[in-house]
């Protein structure tokens, strides 16, 4: 149960997305404690994040490396805070992002696979990794193509440095309820996927999909993740 200290704007916000998981998981069967929510907090500050800390959210999401380590260290003091990398990895930036990131969910290479994988080899640590892949066929949507699931499966599970803990996707943006369909799609494509006979034996696949906009779709498909961000923490600050 989430403890809410003071009724914050931004302490309501997580209740009304608790609210909403839990009412997504009734209505599919499914156990409310097989989905975490990643407070999406990239170009927010830190005072924000230490505010939903105290609100009971311990998942946090960034999208840029050095944000991501800046963070990392001046919120080091809060316990049981975990940090998750989304965005799209640059290979000059997994320095950032290797060993800071509890998961890092958005390995969508084998360029970016072997780096994170050289990273962690070299720090002595062991990454925990998703494979993000492109499903809605949108040009401007990172992602590897579907056709290299099975040489990036086999490449993630036979390198040293890094545990590969399940898939990444995005879906288009919903409009209007026609769009509804292609949303589904996308994520049962990535559920599908997850059945491969060449991942399936990991223990608890984790399947990230979902935002704001179509979280709750994403839990009635099966995810495990869902990536919340302005219906949290408002607008973005690039300030």
């Amino acid at each position: 149960m989430r403890h809410f200290p003071r009724m914050s704007v931004l302490a309501e916000n997580l209740a009304a997305i608790d609210s909403r998981i839990a009412a997504a998981c009734a209505r599919c069967g499914r156990d409310l404690s097989g989905v975490r929510l990643v407070a999406v907090s990239k170009t927010h500050p830190a005072a924000m994040i230490a505010e939903a800390w105290e609100s009971g959210q311990r998942v946090f999401g960034e999208s840029y490396g050095q944000e991501l380590r800046d963070k990392a260290r001046e919120l080091a003091g809060l316990s049981g805070i975990e940090w998750h990398f989304i965005g799209h990895l640059q290979k000059n930036k997994v320095k950032y992002v290797v060993g800071n990131a509890a998961l890092i969910h958005s390995v969508d290479s084998a360029e970016i696979l072997d780096a994170v994988a050289g990273r962690a080899a070299r720090e002595g640590l062991t990454q925990d990794i998703l494979l993000e892949f492109n499903l809605s066929g949108e040009a401007a949507k990172t992602g590897a193509p579907p056709e290299e699931f099975e040489h990036l499966v086999t490449r993630a599970r036979q390198s040293e440095g890094v545990r590969l803990k399940g898939l990444m996707t995005m879906a288009h943006a919903p409009g209007d309820a026609a769009d509804e369909g292609a949303v589904r799609a996308t994520f049962q494509r990535l559920r599908e996927l997850a059945k491969s006979p060449i991942i399936r034996d990991i223990e608890r696949i984790e399947l990230s999909m979902g935002m704001s906009a179509d979280f709750e779709i994403a839990i009635e498909e099966g995810a495990t993740l869902v990536r919340v961000g302005s219906a949290i923490f408002g607008s973005r600050s690039y300030a």
